[in-house]
């Protein structure tokens, strides 16, 4: 049975609080320009978990959300490749960011709207991942370097629990990235390079080391966990992850 009631007037839930409203609106990332592409290096194929994970990533709504596997390149290549015919392409050269993946990387659900809101509420960040670690029973948090320590090093940091932490470099198993940095010319190309001569340095480490020489900063969001397969079984059961 509907109570009864007399209805003269009814401003509505929302309006009659409206600073609430606001505060939550402001809060929120689904009314922004969110548009991403996920890039992942992919070889031939990626695990079936790894796979499920990516698939099931909830995108911001309202938004684009593209995909792009990279398929037969070594993995410096295929993003520095990537991202070169992403700014070549008259659409999606307009998008707000990057997210890159890789082939033994599960994510969460909620992990992708989790960065976003991180990267909207830190403009100074040029990139933020989600936290994962080397392989390995003695493995290391992917948080390279300490900017507070006067010379630049890419030694790992200890992970503070649930922080935005500020680092020198990122892997680039789980991170957003924004296109906009790309764009500027004074980075050196290829962006991503395995470097084996004048020194060794993986692809991520090779971005890093010149892109915060131009200013660029970086974090972890130690809140935002991400596995690391190991489908071989070297260190664990087979599929266990870190």
């Amino acid at each position: 049975m509907i109570k009864p009631q007399i209805i003269a007037e009814d401003a509505g839930y929302h309006n009659r609080n409206m600073d609430a409203t606001i505060k939550r609106v402001s809060a929120t990332s689904n009314w922004k320009k969110l548009d991403t592409i996920m890039l992942i290096p992919a070889g031939g194929s990626i695990p079936t978990k790894v796979a499920m994970a990516l698939w099931n990533l909830y995108a911001p709504p309202n938004n684009a959300f593209f995909r792009m596997a990279c398929v037969g390149m070594e993995v410096g290549e295929a993003f520095s490749t990537a991202i070169q015919n992403i700014l070549d392409h008259p659409q999606l050269s307009q998008y707000k960011y990057i997210l890159t993946c890789e082939h033994d990387n599960i994510p969460q659900p909620d992990a992708l709207v989790k960065l976003l809101a991180q990267m909207e509420a830190h403009p100074e960040f040029a990139c933020i991942g989600g936290i994962y670690f080397t392989k390995g029973h003695d493995g290391v948090a992917q948080i390279w370097g300490d900017p507070r320590d006067p010379q630049t090093n890419f030694r790992p940091q200890v992970p503070i629990p649930n922080a935005l932490q500020e680092c020198c470099g990122t892997g680039m198993g789980f991170n957003v990235w924004r296109l906009s940095m790309f764009k500027d010319p004074k980075l050196r190309k290829p962006w991503f390079k395995t470097q084996t001569e004048g020194g060794v340095s993986t692809q991520d480490l090779y971005f890093w080391s010149d892109a915060r020489s131009h200013g660029y900063r970086c974090a972890v969001d130690t809140s935002i966990p991400v596995g690391h397969l190991d489908l071989e079984g070297k260190f664990g059961p087979p599929d266990f992850t870190w």
